[in-house]
């Protein structure tokens, strides 16, 4: 008769490290309460609205996202995005002396506005064609709203002012 052994199986260490990263994460994003605020928005919400429920610790959290290309935190510098410390009501491709903002996003002028954010986190692309940021965007209004909530408290009004953790 052939016996078989079994052993338990065991990955690497780094491997459960990443697999615990992994699961602690979707249980942050399953456990916030996007349907409660989707509830009391109504039918159909206009982005002011969105930014009432907004929750900027939840946009903390999704801008993680963003920071494999952007800092956040003043004098932070640049990655292969802008720095975006106080970016909000900033001129559009203004945020950095040192970034080389394409031609299409210098161009387009105005100021960053959470209405022109919002357009822009939705789909980069197609906000400023030409642009070098290859993100496809954030199709969820409430996501946006949250990141939003989240950069305007990452400025020099806000500071000292409930101060949430800034992703590096």
């Amino acid at each position: 008769m052939i016996e078989r052994v079994t052993r338990p199986f065991r990955l690497p260490s780094h491997s459960q490290h990443a697999m615990l990263l992994a699961l602690a994460f979707l249980v942050t994003a399953c456990s916030d309460d996007s349907q409660e605020r989707r509830r009391s928005l109504g039918d159909t919400p206009s982005f002011s609205e969105f930014m009432r429920v907004a929750d900027a610790g939840r946009g903390g959290r999704l801008f993680g996202q963003c920071a494999a290309c952007h800092t956040v935190r003043m004098g932070a510098g640049d990655r292969s995005g802008p720095g975006l410390y106080d970016v909000v009501g900033k001129p559009v491709a203004t945020n950095s002396r040192r970034f080389g903002y394409t031609g299409s996003l210098r161009s387009l002028g105005g100021v960053w506005t959470p209405e022109r954010l919002d357009v822009w986190l939705a789909a980069p692309a197609k906000f400023v064609p030409g642009t070098s940021m290859s993100f496809r965007g954030l199709p969820d209004p409430l996501d946006r709203a949250d990141v939003i909530a989240y950069l305007q408290t990452q400025a020099v009004e806000a500071e000292g002012v409930e101060a949430l953790p800034s992703r590096p």
